[in-house]
């Protein structure tokens, strides 16, 4: 039997990162259970009014958030507050697969053009790597708004 996969980020403003996280992979934030949006509702701001509603104090309102993929067959996100900071390098990280089937300079177009719109949401660029036959393919190094590595590629 196979099993469902949850990707959870520590982060300190869950919020703030899964809207990045949203805009990176084309995901949507769901809305709180059992209340139906209507179209074109703002989810987050269903969030607030769910979490106000139960009681929960508006400083605790920020301590998590969730995206899952609109489509249906990605893993959902999870972001849970923490106090540390990140400390070193990601152990496991994530592949944004941003120009399957392309090769060579067209793939590191593809790959740069990427790029430049994730700088614009808050990521920060660390490095690239040229495609080097027969192992790598090339890919760009990339960090979030809080400094989790993932890759381009």
């Amino acid at each position: 039997m196979s099993r469902h996969v949850q990707v959870t980020f520590d982060a300190h403003d869950p919020r703030a990162l899964s809207s990045f996280w949203r805009d990176v992979l084309g995901y949507v934030h769901p809305g709180p259970p059992g209340v139906e949006l209507p179209a074109g509702a703002d989810p987050l701001a269903a969030w607030d009014d769910f979490l106000a509603r139960i009681g929960v104090p508006e400083g605790q309102r920020n301590t998590r958030s969730a995206i899952e993929d609109p489509d249906g067959p990605g893993p959902r996100v999870f972001f849970q507050q923490v106090p540390e900071d990140k400390a070193g390098k990601n152990r496991v990280h994530l592949d944004v697969r941003a120009a399957p089937g392309l090769r060579g300079e067209e793939r590191m177009a593809a790959l740069e053009a990427e790029c430049a719109r994730l700088v614009a949401l808050g990521a920060t660029r660390l490095g690239r790597e040229e495609p080097a036959a027969p192992m790598s393919a090339g890919h760009i190094v990339m960090a979030d708004p809080e400094g989790n590595e993932f890759c381009l590629d």
